[in-house]
């Protein structure tokens, strides 16, 4: 029996990041020897055990064989005869398949310190096409890694879009979908993942309603970029530069899903966006299976981020409406992350990356003066029910209105 550190702690390493878990290789062992020394196992699809100190996961070496379609679509061979060569060679980077004897000598059979080197993101093999998963797994390492200058391989690009032709791409199940999404929000520069979703073609299969954007021009006297496709991409971009949460830089990149189904007739314009964006990016979720406190501020800032970004015309009564629909009242974190999520559209434009953003000043000081309205102090003068609850909502707009 022998193992070997693989993976994502020896390339990280190897950059000089911090390694944050570590992942095992075994050779020359069954899964019965290793739950006699007291591993666990814990994979169903593929041999995974825990060990029984460090709980770090040890994998028997396997091979993979295709036999269907999907990430799920393998025979799997494990056991005492899988070399490491052959273990290493299903793995979908070459920066992803060196391995680490236990005295620290690495075992780089594809070449992955070369591709390290030279900041390149290339496939082990033509059996990255047997993977679905592996398209967004690619793009995904693309966005962690893109200020450390990594690029995709043109060769490992082609065949990502041969994959994509293929059909390959529409055998992925949403689970795995939202899970590299949600990986890729976490990235340094999460809107390259989006971007080679779309260079591949990907992304018309697995978010059509992102890629509906691309090509639809905005007026460029607010949107110098014009497309707005690159516009949300912009966003994205300025949310992650600010190390906004992962569901901020969900809602920037969602907010203007409406506008890829303006009649073009009505281009450059988009009248009534707002809405439909509500309703793309609750069936976008709903497909996906988008966890709750994304959709739940994604819905908010697409109905109201144009209402924000007017917050200097808005009469309290808007602004109340506003605190209302996000539960800032009850929960103000919530204004935060609207807010944030409104400055990234604000900024999310060419020659804007900069601006300031007063708006959010304003939303904040209305919240602060709803907030200290005393319901219990209207209550003993007497009012219940439905006129204690106007009677509030009166004193809130005019604290709002004494804010401004």
């Amino acid at each position: 029996m022998q193992t070997y550190l693989v993976g994502g702690a020896v390339r990280d390493r190897l950059l000089g990041l911090p390694v944050t878990e570590r992942d095992w290789v075994v050779i020359g062992a069954s899964g019965e020897e290793l739950q006699a020394k007291g591993y666990q196992r814990v994979g169903r699809s593929f041999p995974v055990y825990l060990h029984p100190e460090t709980r770090e996961e040890y994998a028997l070496a396997r091979t993979e064989i295709k036999t269907g379609p999907g990430y799920r679509g393998f025979k799997v061979c494990a056991d005492q005869h899988v070399t490491l060569e052959q273990d290493l060679a299903r793995r979908d980077l070459t920066i992803n398949a060196i391995a680490e004897t236990e005295d620290g000598r690495l075992i780089d059979p594809y070449a992955g310190q070369r591709d390290l080197d030279h900041r390149v993101l290339r496939h082990v093999s033509d059996a990255f096409r047997d993977d679905p998963v592996r398209v967004l797994r690619a793009a995904r390492f693309a966005a962690r890694f893109y200020d450390l200058e990594f690029r995709l391989a043109d060769e490992t690009m082609q065949l990502m879009r041969e994959m994509v032709a293929s059909g390959e791409i529409d055998t992925l199940i949403p689970e795995r979908v939202w899970k590299e999404t949600l990986c890729a929000l976490s990235a340094t520069r999460p809107e390259i993942f989006f971007r080679v979703l779309h260079d591949t073609g990907a992304l018309q299969i697995i978010y059509p309603e992102l890629a509906a954007l691309f090509g639809v021009p905005q007026p460029e006297q607010w949107h110098p970029e014009i497309d707005t496709g690159e516009h949300v991409l912009m966003v994205l971009r300025d949310a992650a530069r600010r190390n906004c949460s992962d569901e901020v830089r969900f809602a920037a990149l969602v907010h203007d899903l409406g506008k890829g189904t303006t009649p073009q007739d009505q281009w450059p314009r988009h009248i009534g966006h707002e809405q439909r964006s509500v309703k793309l990016i609750r069936k976008l979720c709903a497909r996906i299976g988008v966890p709750n406190r994304f959709r739940d501020l994604a819905v908010p800032v697409a109905k109201f981020h144009t209402v924000s970004h007017r917050a200097m015309e808005l009469r309290p009564e808007t602004i109340l409406k506003v605190l209302e629909a996000l539960d800032a009242l009850r929960r103000p974190e919530r204004l935060d992350e609207f807010l944030m999520a409104c400055t990234a559209d604000a900024r999310g434009r060419t020659g804007h990356q900069d601006d300031d953003y007063p708006q959010a000043e304003i939303f904040t000081v209305a919240l602060a003066a709803a907030r200290g309205v005393r319901a219990d102090e209207l209550a003993a003068g007497g009012l219940t029910d439905k006129a204690l609850g106007v009677a509030i909502r009166n004193a809130r707009i005019a604290a709002i209105a004494s804010s401004q």
